[in-house]
């Protein structure tokens, strides 16, 4: 039992220690810098204002904050508790490996190929593979109603902050990481059996630099208060996070918009891209949202209950009623 407390506290803490983690601490001040800038740039000579309004406490200190905390403390119990039995990416990236070589054969000759090349490569891959994956599996969730279900959880944040990442119900998490697995483990299966002993990534902070890039460059103010808004031009390949806030969203128009966790790329390839608005927007699930919404009960429990009449409706050949 200590020991299970132990690596608890460690797996915790570890989300602000960790560069791997994008709630690392140094992503977050940087996250701090740039909604100080940018604040300071709409609120000319007013820089105590504006170091004032890019720390928000008060949306810190909100229900709907309060709620995101409560559900990371637990969650990571919850996680924990089933990563033993959760398919890791070594399992995938050795299956993925066996089989290449028995539909390929033998691997293929030792080439010339400069090892930089096969580490950009590597490197652009992952990144791409793993958005995309990202933005499709996040596009079912909203889609298949039963998903819809687990993933509503998420959505009713009336209030945004960086924890607002980890504002998942726990079945939404174990998903994501089983996704994240399979991208992780077929990327590193191919390119293995294409290039052996050279396939490596390039990091900085053990961390994918790519992925370093979009950390630093302010990820965290995608779930915050703060909507900085790119030129339209950037917002055509890039997600901003006032494209993020869209998604968000309690306004009609706005849904199933953005899905896009970094690239805007493919919400542009399937229709629901939408450039940001200089307009203040609601969150949540409607704008009528009561205190009920960020309840445990209501974020754990009503999850299973309503995915379960769902899929129950689907099964017997019923329409579902809301």
């Amino acid at each position: 039992m200590d020991s299970f407390f132990q690596q608890y506290w460690s797996d915790l803490t570890s989300l602000f220690s960790n560069s791997q983690q994008r709630l690392y601490w140094g992503y977050l001040v940087c996250a701090i810098i740039i909604a100080a800038l940018y604040s300071l740039k709409k609120q000319p000579k007013q820089l105590k204002a504006s170091i004032s309004n890019a720390l928000g406490l008060p949306h810190w200190l909100s229900r709907s904050a309060r709620a995101d905390y409560q559900l990371i403390i637990i969650n990571k119990a919850i996680y924990l508790l089933c990563n033993p039995i959760l398919i890791g990416k070594l399992s995938i990236a050795t299956l993925i490996f066996e089989l290449m070589h028995q539909w390929l054969g033998q691997r293929p000759v030792e080439s010339d190929i400069p090892s930089w090349i096969i580490i950009s490569a590597f490197t652009a891959f992952i990144f791409i593979f793993d958005d995309f994956a990202r933005f499709y599996t996040h596009k079912l969730m909203h889609q298949i109603p039963w998903l819809w279900e687990f993933h509503k959880t998420h959505h009713s944040a009336t209030t945004l902050t960086p924890l607002t990442v980890l504002r998942t119900h726990p079945v939404e998490g174990l998903l994501f990481a089983i996704r994240s697995a399979f991208v992780q483990g077929i990327s590193i299966g191919v390119f293995v059996f294409l290039f052996a002993d050279k396939v490596d990534l390039y990091t900085v902070l053990k961390v994918n630099v790519l992925v370093f890039i979009f950390n630093v460059a302010g990820a965290n103010l995608r779930h915050s208060h703060i909507s900085i808004r790119y030129y339209r031009a950037i917002e055509n390949i890039f997600i901003s996070p006032a494209q993020h806030h869209i998604h968000h969203s309690t306004a009609p128009r706005h849904f199933n918009k953005n899905y896009g966790a970094i690239l805007a790329i493919w919400d542009k390839c399937f229709n629901c891209h939408c450039y940001s608005e200089d307009k203040p927007l609601s969150f949540g699930l409607s704008k009528n949202q009561n205190g009920n919404e960020q309840s445990l009960q209501k974020l754990y429990l009503a999850a299973f209950v309503n995915s379960y009449k769902i899929i129950k409706a689907q099964l017997g050949g019923c329409p579902r009623k809301d």
